[in-house]
Formats: structure tokens, sequence, C-alpha cells
């Protein structure tokens, strides 16, 4: 009996996923547990493996589409056996593949049509944008409308006319895809959909720095990795997250969740992109657990074999791009987090304090949040406290 090939669920919050590509061709034999199809999602690449043996009689979307978890994405059988009714979906994807590029442009608008074809995500963002699904072409199986039809209407519709077209510019075209396709679409997504606010403040880092420099030695030793000021970012925002769990939700139907596990993901800089993975229970982990946490974390970013958990269920995210040399910046919520926290450089200033002036480390922090969940007082009791703690750290090594 055929076997149909659906896209897995990796993870929890995994909607849909994108065909990286696939490693064998129709009409290959392909044994059960061997690599099939590179799939990406969550900003990491997964190698899924077939599920049965036998020939790879159909593959249902191409390289580059995006499909909904469960949805079938190729059929699995004997060579002479008759495909399962799902066949019928990939001969109409197959026929869209080849009609030529010119003809496909010829082809009118589509008629107005009474029942329309959606996913349910597509569905969701039609109405938050006022959009007519039944005015759009649908590039789905079967010309189901998907998410980035919905988008491209809302692009098209929001472009003043401008000139004609011109002939291209020389150099060289990068294509948008994998990593950096994905960081394209959630932030698109999260400053199309999340009204964002942005609270600025400075912190003297004294006390954290000589709270470094007292646990560098005790952290080395314990866990053989060296103790920076992201990992101790890192635990005092999940500390100032359990005194202020509102930070710590999300917009969940009509409603507020307030997610228990205290999940803080860490933005990194890949060769080819950003990935933000995750140190799951932060606010339980100690000092020297989270530094090396941190480092196996980054070490598997650089060398991509992150795992789907190890980049999924974050609660809040934190970005230090001081170590770029960036004072301040306002960062996008990652969705669908409530928040972000920005960290600049720290820089020695001149200070005022008791009507003399010294010379003290300062760093800004600036947190990126969504005004549908908090307003401006809740944000800053929230960013105050993580300046109280950076400025006063107290808490040991393990």
């Amino acid at each position: 009996m055929a076997t149909v090939v659906v896209m897995p669920k990796l993870g929890l919050t995994m909607t849909e996923g994108s065909i990286e590509s696939w490693v064998k061709s129709e009409g290959e034999r392909v044994e059960k547990g061997e690599p099939l199809v590179v799939i990406m999602t969550e900003k990491v690449t997964y190698e899924y493996e077939a599920p049965a043996s036998g020939i790879l009689r159909a593959i249902l979307h191409r390289e580059g589409e995006v499909v909904p978890v469960a949805k079938p994405i190729a059929v699995i059988g004997a060579s002479e056996e008759a495909l399962p009714d799902i066949g019928a979906v990939g001969e109409e994807v197959k026929a869209a593949e080849k009609v030529p590029p010119m003809a496909k442009k010829a082809v009118p608008p589509p008629a107005r049509r009474e029942r329309v074809l959606a996913s349910p995500l597509a569905r969701k963002i039609a109405r938050e944008e006022g959009v007519d699904l039944a005015a759009i072409e649908g590039t789905g199986p079967g010309g189901r409308i998907v998410k980035e039809d919905v988008l491209n209407a809302i692009r098209e519709g929001a472009e003043a006319p401008g000139p004609a077209a011109q002939e291209p510019l020389p150099g060289k075209l990068i294509p948008i895809k994998g990593i950096r396709r994905v960081i394209a679409q959630r932030m698109s997504e999260s400053t199309r959909t999340i009204p964002h606010f942005f609270l600025s403040v400075e912190a003297d880092m004294t006390g954290t720095l000589q709270l470094r420099d007292r646990l560098l030695g005790e952290v080395g030793k314990k866990a053989g990795v060296r103790l920076s000021i992201t990992d101790i970012l890192v635990k005092i925002t999940a500390l100032a997250l359990r005194d202020h769990p509102i930070i710590n939700s999300r917009i969940e139907g009509e409603g507020i969740r307030l997610v228990e596990e205290v999940n803080i993901g860490v933005a990194m800089a890949v060769e080819d992109g950003l990935i933000v993975p995750v140190i799951h229970g932060a606010d339980r982990k100690s000092i020297t657990e989270i530094a090396s946490a941190l480092r196996d974390l980054t070490e598997k970013a650089r060398s991509n074999t992150l795992s789907v958990d190890e980049v999924t269920a974050g609660t809040f995210t934190l970005s230090n791009l001081g170590m770029f040399g960036i004072d301040t910046f306002n960062a996008i919520i990652n969705p669908p987090q409530c928040s972000i926290l920005g960290v600049g450089r720290t820089v020695e200033k001149p200070v005022a304090e008791g009507g003399r002036v010294g010379i003290k480390p300062i760093a800004w922090l600036t947190l990126s949040s969504d005004h549908r969940i908090v307003d401006g007082a809740t944000a800053a009791k929230f960013l105050g406290r993580v300046k109280e703690l950076l400025e006063n750290p107290n808490f040991p090594c393990s």
C-alpha cells in the first residue's frame, strides 16, 4: 500500500515548513530511515527520513515551497501500485509547473468565485488586513490560497505607481532562501501585526563587571567555559521576568497567555543570517549552567547542528549587539513573544553623582514591547528591574 508523506510537525509551535531540497528524485528507490527531504522550520535545517521503503512515486511540492503541517508532500509506493487519491493533487501541482512562464503571465486575472479555498492562516491575515480572498489567485495545491498569496496581495496593494520597469542593474543577485527567508517572513509579520513601542535606559555596569571578574575562575573550573556578560544578562533577565510575568506572555486567540516557563532566546549572528537558540528554564538555572548551555548552543549554531527543540518555545529574546560596537538599537519582537531586550556596548562615561562627576561603565538597555499586552508603565517597571539587578547583582555561581 502506498505511503503518503506529509509535512512533519517538528515543534509545538510549528504550523508550516519550507522544502529546502529533495534528497531523492521521483522514480528513485528509497529505504525507510533514509534521508528523503531537507525541511527548513523555525530557522533550523532538518533532514527528514523516509517513513517507508519503496519508489518515490510523486513529489507534490518542489524546492522553495512552504507547506502547512500534516499536508501531503510526496507519495512512496511500489512501481506498479496505483497511487491514492492524493496523487491527483500531485498531478495538479505538476501541471501548473509545466505551464511556460510567459503563458502564466498571459492568463487574465481569475474571476471572482463563490467558494474560496484558503488555509486558516491565510484567512486570518486576510481578515485582519481587510483583504478580499475572492480577488486573489491561489498558488497552493488545487488553487488553494496560502499565506504568501495574501501577503503578496497586501504588498502589491501598498505599492504606489512608479516608473516603468527597467533592466536590472549589473551585480550579484543573492537569493532570499533558507534562514534569510525565514527571517524575512517572521520580521515582516512582526512589524505588520505587532504594535511595537520602545523604552530605553542607561545602566551602570560596575556591579555586573565586578561580578563577572569574581565568578570568572569558579565558572571556568566548574564548566570549562569563560563567563561572559551575555551569560549574566540571561540570568538577570530571567529573574526579572519571574518578577514581572506579564512580560513573559503572548497573545493567544482573544486572550493573553501567561507562560509558566521562562525560556530565554539569545540572538546570534551566523554566516547566512540570524538564529535564536533558546535556554529553557533559564530562571531555574545557575549562572554556571547558563554559561555552559549558551556555549554549547553557540557552537551548534555555528556548525548548523541545532535541534528543533533548541530553537523553539522561547518566551523572551535577548539581543546583545554591544560586541559589535553598537550603543543602542530598537530590536524587532520575535513573534509570538511579547518583548525583546536590546543591549548596547559598555562604555566609560562621566556620570554626576552626589554633586561629583566620576567615570563609570555605562550601557544602554532598550526594551521593545507589544502594546496589545503591556503599556508603558508596565514595561518601564520590568526594564527598571533589569537595571536594578545589573547594578546590584547578587547571586552565587551555582
